[in-house]
């Protein structure tokens, strides 16, 4: 179905350890719209398409989702890497440090799993379009 190149697109190379930048990492890794949940938003809503094209450009953009959580996933790693526990609680990871050690798992920055419930598939293609475009914007700078 897909071809799998064993390399990711963007090299990722973290040399410090940084559990603040990791807690962040990890809602766009697993929050309700980073990167796991863009994947399963695209792969289910492609099925209400109308057109082949619209479904496979749907299909298409999940599989870049899934790259996307690949290379997070690679960045939340790295930044844990070599922590202390001094840094772990200063950084605020120290509940995601209980119930996951250095392991990378979909939550949010607040330790919510993943869950489907994140997203909506609403049958509708233009429904389901806004509900794409609402996810995929930024939060307003403070």
């Amino acid at each position: 179905m897909w071809i799998y190149e064993k390399k990711l697109q963007f090299p990722v190379k973290i040399t410090r350890p940084d559990a603040r930048m990791a807690k962040i990492m990890i809602e766009q890794y697993g929050g309700c719209d980073g990167e796991w949940g863009a994947a399963h938003r695209y792969l289910s809503q492609r099925y209400s398409m109308v057109t082949p094209e619209a479904k496979a450009t749907l299909n298409d953009i999940a599989t870049e989702e899934l790259g996307h959580a690949e290379i997070m996933g690679t960045i939340v790693r790295q930044l844990m890497q070599g922590l202390t526990k001094d840094q772990i609680i200063e950084g605020g990871l120290e509940a995601y440090y209980v119930n996951h050690g250095f392991g990378v798992y979909p939550c949010s920055a607040a330790g919510v799993p993943f869950s489907a419930a994140a997203f909506q598939s609403k049958g509708d293609p233009i429904t389901d379009l806004y509900e794409d475009m609402a996810a995929d914007v930024a939060p307003l700078e403070v």
